[in-house]
């Protein structure tokens, strides 16, 4: 399952969000998402796997990814299969 790293008050994770939502992806059907607030254990994940601290992130089994735009372009290839 697609995981998206996120915080809430990121206005970019929002944009991922409501870009899922508008694709009729459902949360805990098509994609989980984790608090990667700074501090949390998915903000240690998020730069454990990428490198660097930056939300949105996404993790869908070898796949992860940074920025918004390229998160939304790959929900809309992959995600809900």
């Amino acid at each position: 399952m697609v995981q998206l790293y996120l915080s809430a008050t990121c206005p970019f994770c929002q944009k991922v969000l409501r870009a899922a939502r508008q694709m009729g992806l459902e949360e805990g059907k098509d994609f989980a998402t984790v608090n990667a607030a700074s501090g949390t254990p998915g903000a240690d994940v998020v730069v454990k796997v990428g490198g660097d601290y930056m939300v949105p992130f996404l993790i869908d089994g070898d796949t992860s990814m940074y920025e918004s735009d390229d998160i939304i372009a790959y929900l809309k290839k992959n995600a809900g299969k």
